[in-house]
């Protein structure tokens, strides 16, 4: 593709009427810009917030560099997961989806700047507001949003719901708070004990942070060196209830003792890049596990049974939306230093728009998965023998 920005008119580009070659367009026809790709800046180095420091020397770098190509594809990441969890939230008030389903929107530079940072061999666990992570592992829109439908198009074949998506290196998805920690634990025990110089990203929330199980996590894993990064995607709210109401301590990225942590703007996809990558270094050199604490914000509600305006201001989340929302900040970086054009992520934003119609489409038209398929990918096999009690389960197969 020689140009960036489709040609509005047949005509060629003019404004006075003149010739222009050898064709003359009448007076008031449409005028078409074409950029080349050579008219955009390739990379451009940008000042990045510093990190905030616990038992470690030096941190991340305070500057990252972006090219034109990752910038585009940072930008269609967070957009295609705002995006998803706004068809969502519409879905659910139409009560096409139910049951619970924790949104995104507002906290997408975590996820696509963790996702820029590691490779797709090392893993990923996180908790029930899952649907950003599935789509950054390598699931499709129509698989996620037809899992959030029931469908049996979706990951988990209709059977998971919002809390439970899998896929290769990724975990979920768990909807017992906190109790994903541990089991990121093990999966990094895994990494360690196979030498496969793979990391285990484990992600949790403010809320969970308070669980006693994610002390004696971080106490194994410091104990052992596991190759595991703590995440903690301090959103401000543990569900209804602010961070400063609920722990006496609110530096997160401290609650690892002995563990080192860091501190990150969680609104900003490149800090959230450096500093996940400082991390994962820091585990692949046998250094032990790292907490990371992301500063990030939560538009929507905890749940969707949650208006999510009882406990703060319309206006608090204004002013997010307003200053720190990572989507526009991308934007206005890449925008302001001849990185790309308005009407290219103008242009971007309409294909996902219709991508993810597309897929609604599907999550809406699919079949519901067949009473017989109940019993169906329950066990990796075929259970070994027949347990008492278990009518009427004894009597189905499960097939995998």
């Amino acid at each position: 593709m020689k140009t960036m920005l489709t040609v509005i008119s047949n005509a060629l580009c003019r404004i006075t009427g003149k010739n222009v070659g050898a064709q003359t367009v009448p007076e008031g026809a449409r005028v078409a810009v074409t950029r080349n790709f050579a008219d955009f800046t390739p990379q451009v180095t940008f000042d990045i917030k510093k990190c905030d420091l616990h038992r470690l020397e030096a941190g991340p770098p305070v500057k990252a560099e972006l090219t034109r190509e990752q910038g585009l594809q940072y930008y269609r990441t967070m957009q295609m997961v705002r995006r998803v969890e706004l068809k969502a939230d519409q879905l659910y008030k139409q009560k096409i989806i139910r049951g619970f389903c924790h949104l995104y929107d507002g906290q997408e530079a975590c996820a696509a700047g963790i996702e820029a940072a590691i490779s797709p061999s090392d893993h990923l666990i996180t908790a029930y507001r899952a649907h950003g992570y599935t789509y950054t592992r390598g699931v499709s829109i129509r698989q996620i949003l037809a899992e959030l439908t029931g469908r049996k198009g979706g990951v988990a074949k209709g059977k998971g719901g919002s809390m439970h998506m899998y896929a290769p290196h990724f975990y979920g998805g768990n909807g017992i708070v906190g109790a994903q920690v541990p089991l990121g634990a093990g999966i990094a025990l895994a990494c360690q004990y196979r030498g496969n110089n793979q990391v285990c990203v484990t992600l949790y929330g403010d809320g969970a942070a308070n669980q006693g199980q994610l002390f004696e996590t971080f106490n194994m894993a410091a104990l052992w060196k596991l190759p595991c990064v703590f995440i903690c995607e301090n959103n401000k709210y543990g569900m209804g209830t602010a961070v400063e109401r609920a722990a006496a301590s609110t530096d997160y990225y401290k609650r690892g003792d002995f563990i080192p942590g860091l501190r990150v703007d969680g609104m900003d996809v490149l800090s959230v890049r450096e500093a996940t990558r400082f991390a994962a270094d820091h585990c692949r050199a046998g250094k032990g596990p790292i907490v990371m604490e992301l500063q990030t914000y939560r538009y929507h509600g905890h749940s969707m049974s949650d208006p999510g305006v009882s406990y703060r201001t319309r206006e608090e989340i204004q002013e997010v939306r307003s200053k720190s929302d990572p989507i526009s900040l991308l934007r206005e970086r890449m925008l302001s230093n001849n990185m790309a054009s308005a009407e290219e992520f103008k242009e971007m934003d309409v294909e996902i728009r219709k991508e993810v119609d597309d897929a609604a489409q599907f999550a809406t038209s699919d079949p519901e998965p067949p009473l017989e398929d109940l019993c169906n990918h329950v066990f990796s096999n075929n259970p070994p023998l027949d347990v008492r009690g278990t009518h009427p389960w004894s009597k189905l197969k499960s097939v995998s």
